[in-house]
């Protein structure tokens, strides 16, 4: 473990798997689940594209708050909706006072420390090495910490209690994959009873939304005050609202079963990469692993299978990791094949 160990410039820090998946046929380097949104959700979301005329109305933003908090077991009060949790990240640093600083936990998603540092915040990074277990406390003064929760791109799943034992102002814990990780690990319904806890969902992964942005944060209604000072009014439309409506009322009994495939597919997508050499560094409960190509150039042999419209997430832009790595979303059975034949031809020429 270091303190402040590795230096990664911004332009890094906002570097993201969609770049280079852009133009792939083969996408190994984005977490989205599918190329579509499940028939249930996109029949909804269709639906309420006849409604785009109207602004959306507190009442539809009511009842989107009302079915996240029915789903976590809380008060509407402790639930604020979002344009994904990126633009939670971006408001993070209303929270930190003026010569304050925050410690972002890495290796780990790099947008919330860009969003900090960029508003002024000085951020100390906290490096884990393999198996990156999160240490029992935390150094002295910082006023806020971020850590993901599975984190990105390790797949590691944190204890809970370890979590809430750090003594810090602000906790801010980014649960983007607890849906197929498993909600017994989640944090969610802690915020009533913690103040100083954050909580950060995503809905663009499991469900196919990541055109959409749709994302909510938990926290106890001032530190919601605080975050939601000076937000523009109407901030989700109408077919946002929907689809977080949709998600969390109908989503549950599905994301069990995605969870289920998930796992299923990540076992027998890890023992194929093993088979062929690529060494997983950390046990994962996300919708990714993170490995160790064997071969020793491994940037070369990305850049190959780019060209090849075969994308791979780079991972010299996570602090903490170099060029030695790189995360694989969980695939089928059949992209898996693919991408180890397409790695066999690069390495072979």
């Amino acid at each position: 473990m270091q303190v402040n160990g590795c230096d990664v410039s911004d332009e890094f820090l906002r570097f993201h798997g969609d770049v280079d998946a852009a133009n792939a046929h083969l996408d190994f380097a984005v977490n989205v689940r599918g190329t579509e949104p499940p028939p249930w959700l996109l029949e909804a979301l269709t639906e309420e594209l006849s409604n785009i005329a109207s602004y959306p109305s507190a009442q539809t933003e009511q009842q989107a708050r009302q079915a996240v908090a029915d789903f976590h077991g809380i008060p509407a009060s402790h639930v604020l909706l979002l344009a994904g949790a990126a633009e939670g990240f971006s408001l993070l640093p209303r929270l930190v006072p003026a010569g304050g600083s925050a410690l972002a936990v890495h290796p780990s998603f790099t947008e919330p420390e860009y969003a900090l540092r960029a508003a002024g915040v000085p951020v100390v990074r906290l490096l884990l090495d393999a198996p990156f277990t999160l240490p029992t406390s935390l150094p002295n003064g910082v006023d806020m910490a971020v850590v993901g929760n599975p984190t990105n791109p390790t797949g590691v799943l944190h204890d809970p209690a370890r979590l809430l034992a750090w003594d810090v102002p602000h906790l801010v814990v980014d649960e983007a994959f607890m849906d197929v990780a498993g909600e017994e690990h989640s944090l969610a319904a802690r915020v009533v009873d913690n103040p100083q806890l954050i909580v950060l969902r995503s809905l663009t992964k499991t469900w196919a939304l990541a055109g959409l942005r749709c994302g909510y944060v938990l926290a106890q209604p001032e530190v919601l005050a605080r975050l939601s000072a000076r937000r523009p009014h109407w901030p989700l439309g109408s077919v946002q609202l929907r689809a977080i409506a949709e998600v969390m009322r109908r989503g549950p009994a599905a994301a069990e079963q995605i969870a289920g495939d998930v796992a299923r597919e990540r076992a027998a997508m890890v023992r194929y990469l093993e088979d062929e050499g690529f060494r997983v560094v950390a046990g994962s409960s996300a919708p990714f692993v993170l490995v160790r190509p064997p071969t020793l150039d491994p940037e070369s042999a990305r850049l190959r299978l780019l060209d090849r419209g075969v994308a791979v997430r780079r991972c010299d832009t996570f602090p903490g990791l170099d060029q030695g790595f790189w995360r694989l979303a969980v695939r089928d059975m059949d992209a898996v094949q693919h991408l180890l034949e397409e790695y066999r031809q690069v390495v072979k020429e």
